[in-house]
């Protein structure tokens, strides 16, 4: 096939793209930066220089592909209403990139015992996100799987906390990412609140592997949580602090004078909950994920 990538530049749509190379297809990649679009032509990947907000660019790119991975944003509604319109009555595939942290739960570092199964979006659902940025990016969810309806093939994968190396020119999970930023900007290892709080984790490798069957096998309208296994943040930041050699880890203190967490970002994501089952992936497309535990990596490989 030839597979049209959003964010191709970036951590998720960069592994995705790869991935897809590897399996044989051609695949073309959105990118703003004429700097990483050259770093896609090394990697084998037809550059597009452009962004969500390019619609013309988006339509005739998707028109032009047999398939469409949108892994650019996932609060961009316009681009998805441009893809879903470019590729109504078709029967391609569309693979929209989500987070779990649509069903967070702010605790502050607390634990939740409350754990979400992909029936949180079928049809008839009570459930709706309890804050307003997340039910923006649930509506967009919906939207995408109704897409169904007009004949797009299509499917929302649910990313819980990615972890592991970029294959494409984005390197760094973003939660990963904000932690380690973190204890090296102060010398010291930081968790929100007592770190209890617990999110479903998944390698970027594996996430990549379920884009590449969702694109091959999925039936249209499809809901998947992608998840193998869970850890809590103070978990986490022990073997962040192992594995750099720093002390803690220790409680977030908001008003800290090396703090670089907005404190917005630090409740509603660091200190949250967002447990997940991914058994639809399992079930309908046979995935098969290989790496189960956030730590090994974190103590094998983040340096």
């Amino acid at each position: 096939m030839h597979v049209f990538v959003t964010g191709a530049s970036g951590y998720i749509g960069g592994t995705v793209a790869v991935r897809l190379l590897r399996a044989g297809h051609h695949v073309s990649g959105l990118t703003r930066d004429p700097a990483k679009a050259r770093q896609l032509t090394r990697l084998g990947i037809e550059p597009v220089v452009g962004s969500l907000d390019d619609a013309d660019l988006l339509a005739a790119r998707a028109r032009r592909a047999d398939a469409v991975v949108n892994a650019a944003d996932s609060d961009h509604r316009a681009a998805v209403e441009t893809l879903i319109a470019a590729l109504a009555g078709s029967g391609k595939a569309l693979i929209h990139t989500s987070g779990s942290s649509t069903v967070g739960i702010g605790t502050e570092g607390e634990a939740s015992e409350a754990i979400h199964d992909e029936d949180v979006l079928d049809p008839g659902s009570a459930w709706e996100p309890d804050h307003p940025v997340r039910a923006a990016r649930v509506a967009i969810d919906r939207l995408v799987l109704g897409a169904a309806e007009r004949e797009v093939r299509s499917a929302v994968l649910c990313d819980s906390l990615i972890y592991g190396q970029g294959r494409g020119p984005g390197r760094d999970s973003v939660l990963i990412a904000a932690l380690v930023r973190q204890a090296r900007a102060g010398g010291v290892v930081r968790h929100v609140g007592p770190g209890r709080n617990i999110w479903s984790t998944v390698h970027v490798d594996d996430v990549a592997d379920l884009y590449l069957l969702a694109l091959e096998k999925t039936p249209p309208g499809a809901f998947y949580f992608v998840e193998n296994g869970e850890e809590s943040f103070g978990t986490i930041a022990e073997a962040i602090a192992r594995s750099l050699g720093l002390p803690g880890p220790r409680p977030w203190d908001p008003d800290a004078p090396d703090n670089v967490w907005d404190p917005q970002f630090a409740r509603h994501a660091l200190g949250s909950n967002s447990r997940v089952r991914a058994r639809r992936a399992r079930d309908l497309l046979g995935w098969d994920p290989r790496h189960r535990s956030i730590t090994n990596w974190i103590l094998r490989e983040l340096r």
